[in-house]
């Protein structure tokens, strides 16, 4: 029997503060569940996003207290609806924070935590600057979290750029890679789809790719265009710039048929880099 499921990434904008965040989250997750959603998937940081020059300055408050995380949770367990929630601020090392993404299950529990590994730390131009590790504590381990729902591999925004990352995800087990991001508007425009469909190529994998959309308070602009793409590099679903739901019904069959037509995952081979050789060729 077909393993179908029915997929929405709620297409958020970024908020300035946690009731702004969860009243807009709370009310396109009221719209996907109408729709037959069963797994709801969100941006990073979902719980608000701020910034200050070159640093993020997103709301922060602990799991216990966090607002946006109980609400979320509170939708998940009323509607009995599974949920990816993309990454929300939570308090990190040495005065920093985590960017945490969580997997919430049909009765409101966490089932998974993952704090992004790669830090956004890039200048764009003269005057478009990030310096997210000034504020973040970098996490140090890959998730993957086995669910009623399929398989899934966990990864926030910037970890895009780097496909071994994936790549252990896949041969790991993962059938749905998860890319919440709130990718700029200047690097979505020019990368944001070809690296997901990148991704959900070389791995067989669908890619469930939630981004926010719209400005930022302080400085910055969001891409929108959230995705969902089957394991063909399909894009099943794309969100435009617009806030909504975007939403497709996948068959997780798809996955082990693409593996089985291009078994990449079982052919890698460990790569040595050896010294240059000269050509006897004059």
């Amino acid at each position: 029997m077909p393993r179908h499921l029915n997929i929405a990434c709620l297409q958020t904008r970024p908020m300035a503060d946690f009731r702004s965040a969860l009243d807009e989250a709370l009310a396109l997750a009221e719209t996907a569940v109408r729709g037959g959603a069963e797994m709801l998937a969100l941006p990073e940081y979902c719980g608000g996003l701020k910034t200050d020059g070159a640093m993020f300055t997103p709301p922060v408050a602990p799991e216990e207290e966090h607002p946006v995380l109980q609400g979320l949770r509170a939708f998940a367990g009323d509607n009995h609806v599974w949920m990816s929630i993309g990454s929300l601020a939570v308090p990190g090392l040495e005065g920093r924070i985590f960017n945490r993404g969580f997997m919430i299950d049909d009765t409101g529990s966490i089932r998974s935590r993952y704090d992004k590994i790669h830090m956004f730390d890039i200048q764009l131009s003269d005057t478009e600057v990030y310096q997210e590790s000034t504020l973040v504590s970098e996490g140090r381990q890959a998730v993957l979290v086995e669910t009623p729902l399929g398989c899934w591999g966990h990864s926030i925004c910037y970890d895009l750029r780097f496909p071994h990352l994936y790549r252990e995800l896949a041969k790991s087990g993962a059938e749905i890679l998860l890319i919440p991001a709130a990718f700029t508007k200047k690097t979505g425009e020019a990368h944001w789809h070809v690296l997901n469909r990148a991704r959900a190529i070389e791995n067989g994998a669908f890619v469930v790719a939630a981004c926010a959309s719209g400005l930022v308070d302080g400085g910055g602009e969001s891409y929108g265009h959230s995705l969902i793409i089957d394991p063909w590099g399909q894009v099943l679903a794309d969100g435009g710039v617009e806030a909504g739901v975007v939403q497709a019904t996948i068959n997780l069959d798809q996955v082990a048929e693409a593996r089985a037509k291009i078994p990449s995952l079982k052919h890698d081979r460990p790569i040595h880099m050896g010294e240059a050789r000269q050509s006897n060729v004059a």
